[in-house]
């Protein structure tokens, strides 16, 4: 067979398998993505590359080689979702570039971050690269609270409960307690916290639960 032939074959083969292979691992927004997940595209798509120009490979060793990877992101990716410490050694943890105005020299030059500080109250580098930066007070832009509007707070949600394992230590840091939750979730026939895949709280007290192996939401009022 022509070498042109194998090679047109072989990138067909790569493509394919690794449009699978993408799809079983799950997709997210680029901004979103971590280090970690970084590495293993970029590692599977060059496994892909080989499959396609390198005719002198094994087909099926590449193919099992794509394959481990898949498998191990996945599983690494679900074990993350079950273990918060795991989660933290995979992903990483936000690190506080600028706190109250002052540099963190250390994380700076770890990081190998260079930029403009002088307006700059807050920086934390996220685990995904992005940089998360809160200006000084005088250098903000115009806010409803600067034109005397009224507006309710609004803060970042509450996972309480993950893939049917209730995390104890977010139920304590907005004062409610297991049997509290417990209670609020049999008035609307949930008797099983395993049942549910996500149950969410808002800083408004709304709880908002998707269950686990149906389509069914509810979204409860814990407000007391």
């Amino acid at each position: 067979m022509p070498i042109v032939a194998v090679v047109i074959i072989r990138s067909f083969i790569g493509f394919f398998l690794l449009l699978v292979l993408v799809k079983l691992i799950g997709k997210q927004q680029i901004t979103q993505l971590t280090f970690f997940d970084y590495i293993v595209g970029i590692t599977i798509g060059s496994m892909a590359s080989t499959l396609s120009v390198q005719v002198n490979e094994n087909t099926w060793s590449t193919v099992a080689g794509m394959c481990v990877w898949t498998l191990l992101a996945i599983i690494l990716a679900l074990a993350g979702m079950k273990s918060p410490l795991l989660r933290k050694v995979i992903e990483g943890v936000p690190e506080i570039v600028i706190q109250n105005g002052k540099i963190n020299i250390d994380v700076l030059k770890k990081n190998k971050l260079v930029f403009r500080v002088e307006d700059v109250e807050f920086a934390i580098f996220e685990p995904n690269g992005k940089l998360s930066v809160l200006l000084k007070s005088q250098k903000r832009p115009l806010t409803p609270q600067d034109m005397n509007i009224s507006t309710s707070y609004s803060g970042l949600p509450t996972n309480l409960i993950v893939d049917g394992r209730l995390d104890m230590d977010a139920l304590t840091s907005v004062n409610l307690s297991r049997a509290f939750l417990e209670y609020q979730l049999r008035k609307n026939n949930i008797t099983d916290i395993k049942d549910i895949f996500l149950a969410q709280l808002d800083t408004e007290g709304n709880l908002f639960i998707d269950m686990k192996n149906s389509d069914a939401t509810y979204t409860i009022s814990l407000k007391k």
